[in-house]
């Protein structure tokens, strides 16, 4: 396996953080906390962009496989949120288990779901719309389900605030990508990888000014390390139950093996694309901001690998 080179961009930002946090915190003389906010506006615009309302509206009509994933996606992986967050208190640090049920109140992945769906002969239509949807319920009902631990206040900001600024800052620029898509399309075609270098430039620079707030806050301990690595553990214990699930809930409604591939990977998947930046709208400048993250940066790696795995045997299939 060649070396990711986005983890490495991610390890290599916070590092320059620890080492010179003061660059880049967000109030900082770079001001990357405005560089940040106009990075993830330029993201979720070409996003829109990107998007094709035609498929969208030739795949809506397979409602069980839509309610499956997106049921896992708010109803199931909540569920096992809430379930750590009660259950670990006392044992993992409160932003590491926020942080977790973060992960588990986030989206569904966009390009890595259709990626996967497409190398293992899924059914790519039905996952562009499910990924899709996810995302664009996810700017409601993750401030809203975070609601359920967290209090407005501090540095929370109230859930009706929350919701006004991810369409604000992400809602927004998604409406105008579409939009401005018969403008754009061809540059966009040209140009595909485009998209997907912006948002993994994003996502570093979300992290870097994240754990630089962190550094000078003095946020960091050796405990943390502990727990982190007890994370990674219940990340993988918790992609092994999505993927389990999702395929015996796919195969009790009879769905199609190409359906079942895209419940299994749309589904299962949560999305780091859509994940940071609402995190940033939702915490704002918050130290804890990269604690918070660290379940989602996790659970990203690992979900890449082992639906990587699964794709190619789903795609070995005769």
């Amino acid at each position: 396996m060649k070396i990711d080179g986005f983890l490495v961009a991610i390890a290599a930002a916070v590092a320059l953080a620890f080492a010179a946090p003061w660059i880049g915190a967000s109030d900082g003389p770079l001001a990357m906390g405005t560089v940040t906010n106009l990075g993830v506006a330029l993201v979720f615009f070409l996003h829109g962009a990107a998007v094709s309302p035609a498929s969208m509206r030739s795949a809506a009509a397979n409602w069980r496989l839509h309610a499956l994933v997106q049921a896992c996606t708010y109803v199931l992986f909540p569920l096992a949120g809430l379930a750590f967050w009660y259950g670990a208190e006392g044992l993992i640090v409160a932003e590491l288990r926020l942080g977790f049920f973060f992960l588990c109140a986030t989206s569904s992945t966009i390009s890595s779901s259709v990626a996967m769906t497409a190398l293992a002969r899924g059914n790519v239509a039905a996952a562009i719309f499910n990924a899709t949807l996810s995302g664009l319920l996810g700017m409601v009902l993750t401030p809203l389900l975070l609601a359920l631990v967290v209090e407005g206040g501090g540095n929370v900001a109230p859930v009706a605030s929350q919701i006004g600024g991810i369409f604000a800052k992400l809602l927004l620029p998604f409406v105008l990508g579409q939009l401005c898509r018969g403008l754009i399309k061809g540059f966009l075609d040209r140009n595909k990888p485009i998209v997907g270098k912006a948002d993994r430039a994003v996502i570093v620079l979300i992290v870097y000014v994240a754990f630089c707030d962190a550094a000078l806050a003095g946020l960091w301990s050796a405990q943390h390390a502990i727990s982190i690595l007890v994370m990674a553990v219940v990340c993988s214990a918790l992609l092994a139950l999505a993927l389990v699930l999702t395929t015996i809930f796919a195969r009790a409604l009879g769905l199609s093996t190409e359906d079942e591939i895209a419940a299994v990977f749309c589904g299962s998947k949560k999305s780091l694309a859509n994940g940071a930046p609402i995190g940033k709208v939702i915490f704002g400048a918050s130290p804890a901001l990269s604690l918070i993250l660290i379940p989602l940066l996790l659970y990203h790696q690992i979900q890449l690998i082992v639906c990587a795995v699964m794709a190619r045997r789903y795609c070995a299939r005769r």
